[in-house]
């Protein structure tokens, strides 16, 4: 084997380095290119008890488990196969999934209903478990909430003219995913 030719960054021309190299790339390539690392190929028992592990570290929805397996490069009939065995031992549940998401995006994340109501149906929750989801949020609970946010993030706003506070304030609160009716009501509240 000859000497490892290597292409270097140069300004678009040709140049030699030795008389047996030639640069004429933008791009740093080296003459070996890396290959890809191997894939590990897994059996239907080994993907179960991966996936077993998966669902059981946090709440999944189905989607998450599908994409998983995928990754794992499974072919469909053991997908379905797996994902009937995680619903049959109760590791994947939907419902148990969307109500656990949407307790937890309000109470960590502060997160309005029409956010959470968005990501469950990016992550093809059905409706009858996103109305499910959205009872585990209590209302006084959820307007009190928005009392503090609002509130803090008034405070932290260095604007003087009332009219860009305003619309920072809302901005904020809408993209957060309270509904726009609260939204305004506290904005008029606030900052008159």
């Amino acid at each position: 084997m000859g000497p490892r030719k290597k292409l270097i960054w140069k300004s678009g021309r040709e140049t030699k380095t030795n008389s047996r190299e030639r640069i004429s790339l933008h791009l740093e390539l080296s003459y070996f290119l890396p290959l890809s690392k191997p894939v590990k190929a897994y059996s239907v028992a080994e993907a179960t008890k991966r996936l077993e592990r998966y669902c059981a570290y946090q709440e999944r929805c189905h989607k998450e488990v599908s994409t998983k397996l995928r990754e794992l490069r499974m072919i469909p009939q053991a997908i379905d196969q797996i994902m009937a065995h995680l619903i049959q031992e109760n590791y994947l549940n939907e419902e148990r999934f969307a109500r656990s998401f949407a307790r937890g995006k309000f109470k960590v994340k502060k997160w309005g209903r029409n956010r959470i109501v968005n990501e469950l149906k990016q992550r093809d929750i059905s409706v009858y478990n996103i109305r499910a989801a959205l009872t585990e949020i209590d209302t006084n609970t959820y307007l009190e909430t928005l009392d503090q946010l609002a509130l803090k993030r008034l405070l932290s706003l260095k604007e003087s003219d009332n009219h860009k506070k305003r619309k920072k304030l809302a901005d904020f609160l809408l993209y957060r995913g309270w509904e726009s009716h609260l939204v305004y009501e506290k904005v008029r509240e606030l900052v008159p």
